[in-house]
């Protein structure tokens, strides 16, 4: 049973999910102590997707360990006990609506359309970096389009060229069609929806996914290939790698953020060495900042300007264990690494949906990320 309490300002709300455990059990679990999470281990649920069969050609055991972990898992065992959700009504005026996510440090919300009744899309800070990239002229010319648009004014220009629906899950579906979702439809948010009241319960992400794993991974055992190397798994991205120089201006990031439709960019010298890490989360703080109408600035003066509470640039090198590389992005809570040789030079990147196909999609024969 989940129990909330909402905070209504004008133009959006911000819920309070607050789960509320039952007194009584219905079947022998094992229940984690973490009150951040609750998980249950059981067998392979009915309707979950087949397993290979025996005829099959050997492989290793250990293979698909990871796959049967999320099929056996619901969406709502991934669910925090509390967290705060924002709720945007699309007559919010752009502008207010990421000023509201900067102050509660979220980074998307649900958009409530109150004419149709129901939720209608995501507001993200990829609409913020595509409204910059799309109106922005000079740091003379204010951006009139942030300043006075409605959210439902900016989703009719976009939405001539996205998607149209709102893609969402319930709570009942396995973790596994989560992760094949986020995948496949190249979306860093999706929101678990019930559909009995039509409350969305949670944004659930690839790192929400992978902290579940981590916080529950000792209780299955330890497959074999998370001693390789990753040099020798090749998990990442190693061709055709999106960087920026520090001397490019941010709204040339912008630039690289739509049109390479990547979450981050390593920050090189002259010499190709990484110093810093940009990422689509240090957009936003361009409103916080009130810098949003300065994109002529350096990509030096942008990292040395924003705040301490950054990703910074968490490195891993080929030699180092999947294991470990899985454990540092877990431990840190980001969306990647850098990959990189002795001179730091940029070799690769090592992102969640990166492992999050090798690790569970791969193994049951489906390709979402490259499809």
């Amino acid at each position: 049973m989940r129990r909330h309490s909402t905070v209504g300002l004008k133009g959006f709300m911000i819920m309070l999910l607050k789960s509320v455990k039952p007194d009584y059990v219905i079947a022998p679990t094992a229940v984690c102590a973490c009150t951040d999470c609750r998980v249950r281990l059981t067998d392979l649920q009915q309707g979950s997707p087949p397993l290979p069969s025996s005829t099959e050609p050997a492989r290793d055991p250990d293979e698909d360990v990871y796959t049967k972990f999320f099929m056996n898992h619901c969406c709502y065992d991934a669910i925090p006990t509390s967290s705060k959700l924002l709720i945007f009504d699309t007559t919010l005026q752009v502008k207010k609506a990421f000023f509201a996510l900067v102050a509660n440090g979220v980074r998307a919300a649900p958009l409530w359309d109150n004419r149709q009744k129901c939720f209608v899309g995501m507001l993200t800070i990829t609409d913020f970096i595509n409204i910059l990239h799309r109106y922005y002229k000079s740091p003379m010319v204010q951006i009139y389009e942030l300043e006075e648009h409605k959210i439902e004014t900016w989703r009719e220009v976009y939405l001539q060229y996205s998607i149209t629906s709102l893609i969402s899950i319930t709570p009942d579906s396995s973790l596994f069609d989560a992760i094949y979702s986020l995948l496949k439809n190249k979306i860093h948010r999706l929101p678990v929806i019930d559909p009995e009241s039509g409350n969305v319960l949670h944004i659930l992400t690839h790192k929400r996914i992978l902290k579940f794993l981590h916080i529950f991974g000792s209780m299955i055992p330890k497959p074999r290939f998370l001693q390789k190397r990753i040099e020798e798994v090749e998990i990442g991205t190693f061709k055709k790698i999106a960087t920026v120089q520090e001397t490019a201006t941010v709204y040339d990031a912008l630039s690289i953020f739509v049109e390479r439709r990547v979450s981050a960019l390593p920050v090189v010298n002259e010499q190709g060495k990484v110093v810093a890490l940009y990422s689509r989360f240090d957009v936003i703080n361009l409103a916080a900042q009130k810098n949003y109408n300065n994109l002529n600035m350096t990509m030096r003066e942008a990292i040395e300007g924003r705040s301490c509470c950054v990703e910074g640039v968490l490195k891993c090198y080929p030699h180092e264990t999947l294991e470990t590389i899985i454990n540092r992005i877990a431990e840190a809570e980001v969306h990647r690494l850098v990959l990189v040789d002795e001179e730091d030079t940029v070799k690769g990147i090592v992102s969640l949906s990166d492992l999050l196909q090798a690790l569970v999609l791969t193994p049951a024969g489906i390709d979402a990320l490259f499809s």
